[in-house]
C-alpha cells in the first residue's frame, strides 16, 4: 500500500475487504483517523461532450448576432435582405430595376410623417422595449370575440422584419423576429430604429423608404410632405401593395381622417423634431 494512505505518525495500516470490488483502508494511530474508498478496477466516468459544444455553439451564434446588428447601425446597409429578393422579383417581371430613394436622416424628415407614423402603426414606441403586450391583449381579444386577427407588430419588430429576414411568413420567422427585436432595442436608440425603419419601410411595388414614397406619390422629397400626404402614407402601410396612397380608397381616406385626429397625440419625446 503507498504511504499516503499511512498515518501522519506512522501508525499501522489495517486491510478490510467489503467484498471483491471494493476495500477500505484504515490507518489509526493517538492524533488522527481516517479512511479511504480504493477500487483498483472502477473505470473513469466518461463526460457528455455536447453540453459543452452546444453551449459553445450558443455563445457564438449571439456574438455573431451582436456584431451583426451592431454593425448594421454603425453601416447602413445598401440593400436589405427583403428589399433584395422583392427587386429581383420586380427585375424579372418587368424586366428593369426600380429607382431608389437616397436616405434621409431623422431630422430631416418631414415632422408630419413621423407623427403620422407613430400615429398609425406603434403609438407606444417611445414606452416599450420592442414588445407592445397591451396592443397583442387587444389583438387577441378581438380573435376570441369573433372579429379579424389585426396586427400587434411594433415598429421594432417590422424594422427586424425589414432589415435581417427573409420575406415569407411563417412561425420561425417569428421567432427570428422577436430575437432580433431584442437585439434591436438593447444596441440600438429608439431614434435609430425609427430612422432604419422609415428608411426601408415597403410603401409599394419596389418603394422602399420614405424618400422614395414621397417622390413617387407626391413628387415630392420627404422633408417636404404636409399634414395630408403624411396621413396618407401612414394609412397605406398595413397594405402597401393593395392600397395607393396617391390614389386613396374610400377606406383609405377614412384611416387618414383617422391618423389625423391622433397625431397631435402623439408624443415626440426623444425623437428628432424639426
Amino acid at each position: 500500500m503507498p504511504s499516503l494512505l499511512m498515518g501522519w505518525d506512522g501508525a499501522p495500516v489495517s486491510w478490510l475487504r467489503y467484498g471483491p470490488q471494493r476495500s477500505l483502508w484504515v490507518a489509526e494511530g493517538p492524533r488522527m483517523r481516517f479512511g479511504v474508498m480504493f477500487n483498483p478496477r472502477r473505470k473513469k466516468k466518461k463526460i457528455n461532450p455536447w453540453p459543452g459544444r452546444l453551449g459553445g455553439l450558443s455563445l457564438f451564434f449571439l456574438g455573431l448576432t451582436a456584431v451583426q446588428v451592431f454593425s448594421f447601425g454603425l453601416f447602413r446597409p445598401p440593400l436589405t435582405l427583403a428589399a433584395a429578393s422583392q427587386w429581383v422579383a420586380y427585375a424579372f417581371s418587368r424586366g428593369d430595376c426600380p429607382q431608389t430613394g437616397s436616405w434621409v436622416a431623422l431630422d430631416e424628415l418631414s415632422p408630419y410623417l413621423r407623427r403620422a407614423v407613430l400615429a398609425s402603426e406603434d403609438q407606444r414606441f417611445l414606452k416599450h422595449y420592442g414588445f407592445d403586450f397591451i396592443e397583442l391583449g387587444v389583438a387577441l381579444r378581438s380573435l376570441q370575440e369573433g372579429g379579424y386577427l389585426r396586427g400587434a407588430s411594433t415598429i421594432s419588430m417590422q424594422t427586424a422584419r425589414t432589415m435581417f429576414l427573409w420575406p415569407a411568413r411563417s412561425w420561425l420567422r417569428k421567432l427570428v423576429e422577436a430575437y432580433y427585436t431584442l437585439w434591436l432595442e438593447l444596441l440600438w436608440s429608439k431614434e435609430k430604429i425609427f430612422e432604419f425603419y422609415l428608411n426601408s419601410v415597403d410603401w409599394g411595388p419596389a418603394v422602399r423608404g420614405a424618400e422614395a414614397a414621397a417622390l413617387k406619390y407626391f413628387n415630392c422629397h420627404a422633408r417636404e410632405l404636409n399634414s395630408e400626404q403624411a396621413a396618407l402614407l401612414a394609412a397605406v402601410l398595413p397594405g402597401p401593395h393593395l392600397w395607393r396612397p396617391h390614389r386613396p380608397t374610400a377606406a383609405v381616406l377614412r384611416r387618414a381622417a383617422r391618423i389625423m385626429q391622433e397625431m397631435d397625440k402623439v408624443p415626440l419625446v426623444g425623437l428628432s423634431r424639426t
